[in-house]
């Protein structure tokens, strides 16, 4: 019966979705399902609604979940459901992290297997968060001995130097969205003793020019945002045991006089080179919200 509840969703939400989805009919008679449409769509209808059942128990049932498991049958993989929706971490207040997307899957299997990853892709796919996640787990696990979060200070129409305060005060802006993901995974206190006896750096790209990062989990954010020479300068400060992750959306370059963006340079010279993997991730992949998702469409088709 509970697994019946979490199926439907509040106010038979979840099972709407997949109506209008499916284009088939779902009605509750008595204890059983009746499912009204075109053959194929019956079919596929029904093997949506037996692999949700299946999950009912240990996964969120909700939009985004139901378009991952018919994305997989659609590519023929239902298989892989398990691997997919597999928990990769556990947030400081229990709640359970796995990817929401097959693309989502695709990155997080990545950085497992690879010592530099690019994540390309629009906001709100996650880009940021599961690198957050991923270091956070490998941390804990003693795989490294200290997480490096940095952004490169390129402004999107303020300029550093009217901005109130001392250096610290004016990139906090710029590195808020990696402090906010890092409390979540680890919690305030535990976040803050972490940052006080420096095994948690976060700071702005130039800062990181002359070291030689060991033992570390490194992730460069908004990297679109980077020239070509910070990129290069950034990706050889990798040492030993260390692992790089690297996040942006090519869409919003912010940088001066169109110059080209590192990020672009990068992923178009590094392709196919051992243990550096490049994952594109698309408007599919977002799970902020369905409005966030539509606008992101929009642009790409104004664009194009």
């Amino acid at each position: 019966m509970q697994d019946q509840i979490a199926l439907f969703g509040m106010h038979d939400s979840n099972i709407k979705y997949i109506k209008k989805k499916l284009n088939v009919s779902i009605k509750l008679v008595d204890e059983y399902l009746l499912i009204n449409g075109e053959d194929k769509d019956v079919d596929k209808a029904k093997l949506v609604i037996e692999e949700l059942l299946k999950k009912a128990k240990s996964q969120n049932i909700n939009k985004f979940f139901i378009d991952l498991v018919i994305d997989l049958i659609d590519s023929e993989d239902i298989d892989s459901i398990s691997e997919v929706t597999q928990t990769i971490a556990i947030n400081a207040k229990g709640k359970p992290i796995a990817a929401k997307t097959v693309g989502q899957a695709k990155y997080i299997n990545a950085i497992k297997k690879n010592s530099i990853v690019f994540g390309v892709g629009p906001a709100g796919t996650g880009k940021t968060y599961l690198a957050v996640a991923l270091a956070a787990v490998a941390y804990k696990n003693k795989q490294v001995d200290k997480i490096i979060l940095t952004r490169p200070a390129v402004e999107a129409g303020e300029k550093l130097g009217f901005l109130p305060g001392d250096l610290g005060a004016k990139v906090d802006p710029y590195l808020r969205p990696l402090f906010d993901a890092l409390q979540e995974m680890f919690g305030l206190d535990t976040y803050a003793k972490l940052l006080e006896r420096g095994v948690i750096e976060i700071a702005p790209l130039a800062y990181m020019r002359g070291r030689t990062l060991s033992n570390a989990f490194i992730i460069l954010d908004e990297a679109q945002n980077t020239t070509k020479e910070q990129m290069k300068m950034f990706l050889t400060r990798m040492g030993e045991g260390s692992k790089i992750v690297v996040t942006g959306d090519i869409t919003q370059i912010d940088l001066p006089n169109k110059e080209i963006s590192g990020l672009v340079h990068a992923t178009s010279i590094l392709k196919g080179i051992d243990n550096i993997s490049i994952v594109n991730l698309t408007s599919k992949d977002v799970v902020r919200s369905e409005l966030v998702q539509a606008i992101v469409d929009a642009y790409s088709a104004n664009e194009k």
